[in-house]
């Protein structure tokens, strides 16, 4: 009821292509087993919300902790290698394998597993920020970039820097990451940022 009822679900993203009500549908699901004690299943139903959308990646390392401790660690009370069930621990990974295979199974057979990887992972194919100001350090890094062009721009109006000068060939070259459009461009002031870098911070 919650996800059907939403406002911003409703006039947003059920007009758009995410598709978000009905994945957290999913991850309503996997969580109602978890609280069921029906670990086996939320890992599954978590294993195919993540093959989805895999932006809800940032919530995979708080599953992993819980189902390994709840489910592999099943004795109450300190947490001790000897109380450790490799079975259990290998009834996980098979359903997350599983659906893996299910899943990425048809890429991998028609070798296209290299391209689906970076549609899901483009580093550097998208820029800092995709059409819109991602929250993140590096939209501020634009931002910064932004406002020294911006600068440049009203340094150039009023006669403190020439055309030829560094702050008249930024001006000229606009505000960058700004326009809306699906594609990288680099900072006009600032150094430009590698794919690792974005990957590493």
């Amino acid at each position: 009821t919650v996800v059907v009822c939403d406002a911003g679900l409703l006039i947003v993203d059920h007009v758009h292509f995410q598709y978000n009500g009905f994945l957290l549908g999913v991850l309503l699901l996997s969580v109602a087993a978890v609280q069921q004690s029906r670990l086996v299943e939320g890992a599954f139903w978590f294993a195919v919300l993540l093959h989805l959308k895999h932006l809800f990646l940032h919530a995979a390392p708080l599953y992993f902790t819980y189902l390994l401790r709840a489910h592999c660690f099943p004795a109450r009370g300190p947490l001790a290698l000897s109380a450790f069930r490799p079975w259990r621990f290998c009834e996980l990974g098979a359903v997350v394998v599983l659906v893996s295979v299910v899943s990425l199974g048809p890429f991998a057979s028609l070798a296209q597993a290299k391209a689906l990887m970076g549609r899901l992972f483009p580093f550097g194919a998208r820029g800092l920020t995709h059409t819109y100001w991602a929250p993140n350090t590096w939209a501020l890094y634009n931002a910064l970039d932004c406002t020294l062009v911006a600068w440049a721009k009203a340094a150039c109006r009023v006669g403190l820097a020439s055309p030829g000068s560094v702050l008249g060939r930024a001006a000229d070259r606009g505000m960058a990451n700004v326009g809306g459009l699906v594609e990288g461009e680099a900072p006009r002031f600032l150094p430009a940022v590698s794919p690792g870098v974005t990957a590493i911070f």
